[in-house]
């Protein structure tokens, strides 16, 4: 995290306090439902006293995040309005932005030694930049799909939620936003939450609404963390599961050795990974090469993680590519920034509780895993920068 005078930007590979291990955090610190539910409308409660209150209510996506590209709000509406054909406009949209790049690279190359060559390559730097945009509004609305999926909308603006700097966030939905996660995850989440809120499992209802105060940008900071700590648990549960599969099939076939199998080859074995109810291609994917033979007992997801190396732990933890990465510090200020600057002060306390604070904190957790669900599926379409 870097923090300035006033305002602070947000550092995402300096930003995740979870320790898997003593060496987690300074491996992390060193890497830099149905249409109708769509339409449903968040509601965040925030009060200043018992006699006043005031209700923030938001339309379309509910998300802090607008489109920015043409792509974006046709894709925003289509979600809305016709989410049957969500995944079918946006594979069109994501080979019309591939094709659209490439054509204009092409151009770039065979301009190259004539009086047209700067031209063309100016042309081709903007595609670029337009193309990248437009990616990555699809990855977010890709999220908002996700999030939709299990009836939950995503935190609205906070700037727009705060009265006499109070906020309650209602419903919760943290049993929504927990479904998601597998057992082993689960526990792993729960443990990120006593870490970074002191969140007790079995605390009672008084002391989940106790009012409570935190700092705007330490909650940030928190936020930011989670999401890339959600992208790592996504990461790292595949990677054990695709290991725990080979195992068995290593076991299965009697091979024994050190070889080793890349997924693009798990694939021919059944292991495809469906992330948004569709195969997402032949494609190698983001979680390495997984050893063949593992001589010893199957672990715990918890204790699978804790033997990962620095090289893998930097593998599984940072954003595979350069969109996912702007796409989180988008969000992360479009969510806690200013509302005319689109700065995060450094200053300023929040009022709130700590049932609320786990709402955002299991909201950002699912957002990362999300996030390598879209960045995984966008990539069998369109290739994206690599981080």
């Amino acid at each position: 995290m870097d923090c300035g005078l006033s305002y602070t930007k947000i550092c995402l590979h300096q930003s995740l306090p979870f320790k898997v291990k003593t060496t987690l955090l300074s491996s992390f610190s060193s890497s830099t439902p149905s249409s109708v539910g769509c339409r449903r409308l968040l509601t965040v409660v925030a009060s200043g006293n018992s006699s006043s209150s005031s209700k923030c209510e938001f339309s379309g996506l509910n998300a802090p995040l607008e489109p920015t590209t043409p792509t974006g709000r046709l894709l925003s509406t289509v979600l809305l309005n016709d989410r049957n054909n969500f995944h079918v406009a946006v594979q069109k949209q994501l080979e019309h932005l591939a094709y659209d790049r490439d054509q204009a690279l092409a151009r770039m190359y065979l301009s190259f030694g004539s009086d047209e060559a700067f031209l063309h390559r100016r042309i081709a730097e903007v595609k670029e930049l337009e193309c990248q945009a437009s990616v990555e509004d699809i990855m977010y609305i890709l999220i908002s799909y996700k999030f939709s999926g299990i009836r939950v909308h995503l935190v609205p603006k906070l700037s727009k939620c705060m009265y006499n700097g109070r906020l309650e966030i209602w419903p919760c939905r943290d049993w929504e936003l927990e479904s998601i996660h597998s057992c082993e995850v689960l526990e792993m989440v729960r443990e990120h939450l006593t870490i970074v809120l002191g969140w007790k499992e079995k605390s009672n209802v008084t002391d989940n609404w106790a009012p409570t105060k935190v700092q705007k940008l330490q909650l940030c900071r928190v936020y930011a963390a989670s999401v890339l700590f959600g992208y790592f648990l996504k990461s790292a549960s595949l990677r054990h599961h695709l290991e725990q599969k080979v195992d068995h099939i290593n076991r299965d076939l009697g091979i024994a050795g050190s070889s080793q199998l890349l997924l693009s080859e798990l694939r021919s074995l059944g292991s495809e990974t469906v992330p948004f109810g569709r195969i997402s291609g032949t494609r190698s994917t983001s979680v390495g090469r997984i050893p063949l033979v593992r001589e010893k007992k199957q672990e715990k997801l918890k204790y699978y993680v804790m033997s990962f190396d620095a090289e893998t732990l930097q593998m599984c933890a940072k954003p595979k590519s350069k969109e996912a990465l702007n796409l989180i510090e988008k969000h992360i200020y479009a969510l806690f920034g200013d509302e005319k600057t689109g700065l995060i002060a450094s200053g300023g306390v929040i009022s709130t509780s700590l049932a609320s604070l786990k709402r955002i904190v299991l909201e950002a957790i699912a957002f990362g895993s999300f996030l390598w669900d879209a960045e995984e599926y966008i990539r069998t379409v369109y290739q994206l920068k690599e981080n």
